[in-house]
């Protein structure tokens, strides 16, 4: 999902995170599975990742709605990497739950 978002009203996921760098393979087949898992989930409307100079990674993630979020922070394999992610890979992570009510941009080629 390159620069489009979905229609407010919708839910936007934020996280912000630094991993410890330990185990950094066992890490990215875990962040695969979880994407897979995601895109399958009611209400899940797409993803922006980046990652900082420093390291540091933020990921946007876009709900439909607050129970799509609920229901995947219940998902069972969702649960277990998050219990790794605390115990393993994160050094630190810190999540925003949002409501987006209006949502607008600029897009220069779309002038052209």
């Amino acid at each position: 999902m390159s620069n489009t978002r979905p229609e407010p009203p919708y839910y936007a996921v934020i996280i912000t995170s630094a991993l410890t760098g330990d185990d950094q393979e066992a890490y990215d087949a875990m962040a695969v599975r979880m994407a897979e898992l995601s895109v399958r989930q009611p209400g899940y409307l797409g993803r922006q990742s980046q990652t900082g100079a420093d390291g540091r990674e933020l990921t946007v993630i876009y709900y439909r709605d607050a129970e799509s979020i609920t229901a995947w922070k219940r998902q069972t394999e969702h649960i277990e990497a998050q219990r790794l992610g605390r115990r393993k890979w994160y050094a630190d992570y810190y999540i925003e739950v949002a409501r987006v009510e209006r949502a607008y941009g600029f897009e220069r080629a779309a002038l052209e």
